[in-house]
């Protein structure tokens, strides 16, 4: 149940809410299938299936939570031919305007909308009170945004920020590959990178299996060209690919991280992912201040 992808927020005022309000306060807008009529959905479910009826599951001190969106699948395609067939109908009489047409549009999305099949997307939120952060596993900035837009309208109020740090990450990451020896020694570069172009838009050179270190990838960095992802692994405990707005993506457990949670696995599915969420949640909690770090530290907002 480890994350794939984490994009980490900052809880502002903390998170003090007793677990049992927490529970109540989710179920009100707990998930529930789309009607005939309805284009999507969205609420909360159970993060973990051999417990239906939690919400938010609590493991020391750190406490899952999921969100389901249900969607409607409507190929443009197939209203736009419907579309079309009735407007020629109608136009063997009198002309059809803009207006009529939109109106046309939304009968043929309510007519198709019952026969339609369905796509559901599962999103997952990790979240560390006492440490203040919410960690959400998603790719997408606009996907991780959804759940705490929900989360805020199920508590009423949730003041985060996505972290934010001293030094462009863009220009550290650069920094370690022209200047290896600025590099920490937590942090191992691997052989995949992303360089961009500051003054040409669209210049973008993708790297990947080939050495970092190579005269001809040092030549990109010294034309000018920024570092917006690179490959890392740290502490010889997680691998994942780090963009210059934090984001992680393709997370990874490493060769040695697996071999030890597999001498402490168990055939209890609960107390398994039990154990998976506390491992993940104490790894965050070592990788969050030293990425911070090397980046000059977090920058505080008022």
């Amino acid at each position: 149940m480890w994350f794939k992808n984490v994009i980490f927020y900052r809880l502002q005022d903390g998170f003090n809410l007793p677990l049992a309000d927490l529970q109540d306060k989710l179920a009100e807008q707990a998930f529930s299938p789309c009607r005939s009529q309805e284009i999507s959905r969205y609420g909360w479910v159970s993060p973990c299936n051999e417990l239906d009826n939690e919400l938010a599951h609590n493991v020391q001190g750190f406490i899952m939570i999921a969100a389901r969106k249900e969607e409607k699948i409507l190929p443009a395609g197939v209203i736009k031919e419907a579309l079309q067939e009735r407007v020629a109908k109608i136009e063997q009489e009198r002309k059809v305007f803009k207006k009529e047409k939109d109106q046309l549009k939304d009968e043929i999305i309510l007519d198709l909308l019952p026969r339609a099949f369905s796509r559901h997307q599962q999103t997952f939120a990790l979240i560390a009170p006492q440490q203040g952060w919410i960690a959400v596993d998603s790719s997408s900035t606009a996907r991780a945004e959804a759940l705490l837009s929900h989360l805020r309208g199920s508590l009423g109020s949730l003041p985060v920020t996505r972290l934010d740090v001293q030094h462009s990450p863009s220009a550290v990451l650069s920094d370690w590959l022209s200047e290896p020896t600025s590099q920490p020694a937590a942090f191992t570069t691997l052989d995949e990178c992303e360089l961009r172009d500051s003054v040409t838009e669209g210049g973008v050179i993708r790297i990947k299996g080939q050495q970092l270190e190579d005269s001809e990838f040092i030549a990109h960095l010294e034309a000018g060209k920024r570092v917006v992802k690179l490959a890392l692994e740290w502490d010889q405990q997680l691998r994942f690919l780090l963009q210059d707005d934090l984001a992680i993506k393709r997370l990874k457990l490493s060769e040695q991280l697996q071999e030890q949670m597999a001498t402490e696995s168990s055939d209890d599915a609960i107390a398994q992912y039990d154990a998976d969420m506390v491992q993940m949640g104490l790894e965050f909690n070592r990788l969050l201040p030293e990425l911070l770090a090397v980046f000059g530290g977090e920058l505080q907002r008022q």
